[in-house]
């Protein structure tokens, strides 16, 4: 099966073109530049670079994947959650493009496209996905913090999420309060790396809670205050490193200490993790830690795959093609806010 796939749910627009399981190309174009300027995502500029961009990306992943569109199978985009004016211009892009060649189209959910992104590779997944599961998955990012109990293929379960502020949101308002520049949580990561983690001790929300949900508007409201009474720091570039380091080591430990304590519970064997955040090198590195520590098998997903992607999208409709799932209908709408079921 040849399938060509989009995602335009925030501010990345991207096409792929996947066959029988393998990527042959992920065309991804970012707009950090435009919205820089206003310290986050604007969606009504995100929606006017969709459309602009939207034409070139398509045809630069079907030049780079050596395919011509008359050799498309089918046609797959992202359907929700996410920003709902972005959504409608890869969703109907592709639903048009689905219509005009007489193929089926998929719409897919934007989480469960993160859920598989650590098993896509150079090779078809089939065999990954028997062997690793279940599994318990962590989908980390600006708007979204997640566990996921993946009992089989195209079988899972949420099993917590954020009741208030995700991580990544965590992680860029605390770098706005500081005054890094946008995206924030990046350049608060690249700070940390040159600090101790032990200097400041922030709380860690819900880090002992007996469900799987998580909150981080606390400790953010938490550095705030501490910024009040300590305006010098913002100064003082070993402070600020320090600073940076404490709030991330607090983040990833309640991150990586409910993933893991997830896992042991449920008995299985694996632990994957994606989304945006999962680039933070902190918790690539405690999270490989804690599952070497417990004897998990540890599957993140690569650098290029951790933020918004078409690539996800398309193996993931792929699968669900395969797998006999009935293709979604042309006039679909879309769905900013559906849940993750299964």
């Amino acid at each position: 099966m040849t399938l060509l796939a989009l995602e335009t749910s925030c501010d990345e627009t991207s096409a792929a073109v996947v066959r029988d399981g393998v990527v042959l190309a992920n065309v991804v174009a970012s707009q950090i530049k435009l919205h820089a300027e206003y310290g986050g995502v604007v969606p009504e500029l995100a929606t006017r670079e969709h459309l602009r961009n939207l034409p070139p990306v398509v045809v630069r992943a079907l030049v780079q994947a050596g395919v011509g569109v008359a050799e498309i199978e089918a046609v797959a985009a992202t359907r929700g959650p996410g920003l709902p004016a972005a959504l409608m211009a890869g969703l109907k892009t592709a639903e048009g493009l689905a219509f005009a060649l007489r193929r089926p189209f998929v719409g897919i959910h934007h989480h469960e496209a993160h859920l598989y992104s650590p098993w896509i590779s150079g090779t078809p997944p089939t065999a990954d996905f028997a062997a690793f599961q279940p599994n318990v998955s962590l989908i980390v990012s600006g708007g979204h913090t997640m566990l996921v109990h993946v009992a089989a293929e195209l079988e899972h379960r949420v099993l917590g999420s954020t009741v208030d502020d995700a991580a990544g949101e965590c992680f860029d308002k605390v770098a706005k309060l500081i005054g890094l520049p946008y995206p924030g949580g990046p350049e608060l990561d690249r700070l940390a790396g040159g600090g101790n983690p032990r200097t400041y001790d922030f709380p860690r929300p819900m880090l002992n809670d007996e469900t799987d949900d998580f909150s981080f508007s606390g400790l953010k409201t938490s550095v705030r205050y501490f910024l009040q009474k300590n305006p010098a720091l913002l100064n003082d570039l070993p402070g600020l490193r320090n600073l940076c380091a404490s709030v991330q080591a607090a983040i990833v430990e309640v991150l990586v200490g409910k993933t893991v304590r997830a896992a042991r519970r449920l008995g299985v064997r694996c632990v994957t993790a994606s989304g945006g955040v999962t680039c933070n090198r902190g918790l690539r590195r405690d999270l490989a830690e804690a599952c070497r520590r417990e004897g998990l098998v540890l599957r993140l997903a690569s650098g290029e795959l951790c933020t918004d992607n078409a690539a996800m999208v398309g193996i993931l409709a792929e699968r669900k093609l395969l797998h006999g799932v009935a293709p979604t209908s042309y006039d679909a709408e879309i769905e900013p806010g559906w849940a993750l079921a299964g």
